[in-house]
């Protein structure tokens, strides 16, 4: 195995089961053998999750004991299963156990991991055994995408992401999961708006034990922009404790801050601070549309980006929109008198009661059929049910019915008695109980067609047999109320398959709908209302007043690779739209010169000096947000962190010559021995290692 790792990793032919060489191609000596031991083990990693479920699907829950005997799996324990194990037999872990030696829990893991990958999962399956990915990457995809449960949108995201990482060099987990919940916001946003809700009802504090004695860990699950909040107001703090005596690092100064303003309000005499967020929001996803914004360089759903700019008062108070479609029909309205039966309300219609009522006639109705109680192969129950309908509206009509057979110990028939027609069965409307009792009708009046009106020739009239007659009277009636729910379901189904599809053209023609569908920024321009257009150009105009300490940039953005191409704002805007006379200025509407020769947007100008200027600062940052070190995700620190790719003077301080690093990865790039680093114009970093591998980086996109 060494040897034919070895020829791979020095370039020669290994035959056909030759891992694929990685991206930045192979390492020559032992750095190349242990990348050809990666994809191997990558390859033999996504051969056990195929032979996994190959061994899961031999042993079906079919073998096991049928829910409810005794010795079967408890209910509870079966509905807690993950879905992928609904058909496994519960014992096939066990089996694992035995042949891997490893714990029950890691047996179920083993199985529900690798039916995932198989099942739900196929093409990252396929990338693992090509050396695309490697198992470290899977976490993120078996935690955000496999859950997706709409097939068609978990494929689209796993084409996406896997064609993302096809076109990189080097990708590392953590930027593989960056991208895994950008795309997972994007493309399933109602989905991940219902775990948002979720999660903020979890939220709250607590404490875990460290591996380190006498310490915890002091854990809060909050939304990203309160934690990135937080982090930023906890840092300014602690830098603002000015003295070069005190040995804390600035992160013990920042869990000292914290318990001073948390145990010790007002105790402390260091300034207020203010927290200082980087939000990132497309035009889309400020108008309604449903891709993820940024806070802080992480990606969060478009509908947190918007409850912040509304919180600040950014954007106005949610309103109707303007210029979408009329207000769809209540779908859980009523249907027309002539489609109920029976003139019942709508489901939608009941009362807690109501329904409880409808629940416990189920449970009789179940419990009755299964133990055979009611009808048979000569008399099904809808044909007996629907003569005894058609008799009983007979009946009720102005000829007295055709019976003179009575049960021996009724009453004679009065006028009263003998005029009234027959009480119809009780509407659970009306009353919550709707199973009629013995007493609410006569046997003759309650009794399907078909049944005896008499006694047989030669038998007595006992009260066996008016039990037997009133038995079944109450089979007739509970049939009756079987078909009652029957409609009622239909009509459930009917109604919610009515408001599914209204959901989806109210939210297709509706603000969420036309953003989403925009392909970029001037698309969303055309599809927006006049209502948005004008809450948009307020947003512009605001400066640094409403507790905002910067005002609000307009990113212009390539719409294909998603690269910053300019940074600016409206009073830009508004000075590159005249001709640049005094008169055109003061009333840029009147300005109609030829603007052809006017500067476009665009990078700032280079700075004259070693630091770059405002401007051009302000535009490196936000166009390289995270570190550029290939496989580096730390954050381009607030100051400084700007490197000259050719050192300033022999090279300009512009955005083509300066890229932005952590301070490790900085430090690195003067530092670590053997290193090349190469920055193109349009901001590309190519870096060269010391073993001859080449790995590339641009900028992160929009």
């Amino acid at each position: 195995m060494i040897e034919r790792m070895s020829g791979a990793a020095t370039g020669t032919t290994a035959g056909p089961a030759a891992p694929e060489a990685p991206s930045v191609g192979w390492a020559s000596g032992p750095l190349g053998v242990v990348q050809a031991a990666q994809r191997e083990a990558g390859r033999q990693l996504a051969r056990r999750a195929r032979a996994v479920a190959a061994f899961a699907a031999t042993r079906p829950t079919s073998a096991d004991r049928p829910a409810g005997t005794p010795g079967a799996m408890s209910a509870e324990r079966r509905a807690a299963r993950p879905e992928v194990l609904a058909d496994v037999s519960e014992w096939a872990a066990q089996e694992l156990v035995v042949a891997l030696s490893i714990s029950p829990v890691a047996a179920e893991n083993l199985l529900e991991r690798s039916l995932t990958l198989v099942h739900r999962l196929p093409r990252v399956l396929a990338a693992l055994e090509s050396g695309l990915i490697h198992e470290g990457h899977l976490w993120s995809l078996l935690e955000k995408v496999a859950p997706i449960r709409d097939a068609a949108i978990r494929a689209r995201v796993e084409r996406e992401v896997l064609e993302w990482v096809a076109g990189r060099s080097v990708t590392t987990p953590p930027q593989l999961g960056a991208k895994v919940r950008r795309s997972v916001l994007r493309h399933d946003a109602a989905a991940a708006a219902q775990r948002l809700a979720r999660a903020l009802r979890e939220r709250g504090v607590s404490v875990r034990a460290d591996r380190r004695e006498g310490m915890a860990v002091f854990d809060a699950l909050i939304t990203v922009p309160e934690a990135q909040a937080l982090l930023d107001v906890l840092g300014q703090y602690a830098d603002a404790i000015d003295d070069p005596d005190d040995p804390r690092t600035r992160g013990q100064k920042m869990a000292d801050c914290l318990l001073d303003l948390v145990l010790r309000p007002g105790e402390h005499d260091g300034p207020p601070v203010r927290a200082r967020l980087t939000v990132v929001a497309g035009i889309a996803t400020l108008l309604g549309g449903d891709q993820p914004g940024e806070i802080g360089g992480e990606p969060v759903p478009a509908e947190v980006v918007r409850a912040l700019a509304r919180a600040l008062g950014l954007l106005p108070d949610a309103a109707p929109d303007p210029g979408g479609p009329a207000a769809a029909p209540d779908p859980g309205g009523a249907p027309p008198a002539a489609g109920w039966l029976f003139d019942e309300p709508p489901v939608e219609a009941w009362n807690d009661a109501m329904r409880a009522a409808d629940e416990r006639w189920w449970t009789e109705v179940e419990a009755r059929a299964l133990r055979g109680e009611w009808g048979g192969e000569e008399d099904p129950p809808l044909e007996v049910l629907e003569r005894w309908w058609a008799e009983q509206a007979r009946r009720s009509g102005p000829t007295p019915p055709d019976d003179d057979w009575t049960p021996p110990d009724a009453e004679p028939p009065t006028e009263a008695t003998d005029s009234r027609p027959p009480t119809p069965p009780a509407d659970p409307a009306s009353d919550v109980d709707a199973t009629p009792s013995a007493d609410a009708a006569s046997p003759v009046d309650a009794a399907p067609p078909g049944t005896p009106t008499s006694p047989p020739d030669g038998a007595d009239a006992s009260p066996g047999w008016a039990r037997a007659d009133r038995a079944v009277d109450e089979a007739s009636a509970a049939l009756l109320e079987l078909q009652r729910a029957v409609g009622r379901a239909d009509r459930a189904v009917a109604a919610a398959g009515r408001a599914a599809a209204d959901d989806d053209a109210a939210w297709e023609d509706g603000p969420a709908g036309r953003m989403t569908r925009a392909r970029g920024a001037i698309d969303a321009l055309v599809a927006a209302t006049a209502g948005q257009r004008e809450a948009l150009a307020a947003l512009l105009e605001r400066t640094a007043g409403g507790g905002l300490l910067d005002r609000p940039r307009i990113a212009i953005v390539d719409d294909l690779s998603g690269a910053l191409l300019a940074l600016t704002d409206s009073t830009e805007l508004c000075a590159l739209a005249t001709c640049g006379d005094d008169s055109c200025r003061r009333d840029p509407a009147r300005c109609d010169h030829d603007l052809g020769d006017r500067p476009g947007l665009g990078p700032p100008p280079p700075s004259s000096g070693y630091r770059p200027g405002a401007k051009l600062d302000r535009f490196l940052r936000a166009r390289d947000r995270r570190c550029r070190q290939p496989g580096c995700r730390r954050r381009v620190p607030l100051g400084g962190e700007l490197d000259h790719d050719r050192p300033w003077p022999d090279g300009p301080t512009s955005a083509g010559n300066l890229a932005g690093y952590c301070t490790g990865h900085h430090r690195g790039k003067h530092q670590a021995p053997g290193w090349q680093h190469h920055l193109s114009e349009d901001g590309t970093l190519t870096v060269v290692t010391p073993s001859g591998l080449v790995a590339t980086t641009t900028p992160p996109p929009f």
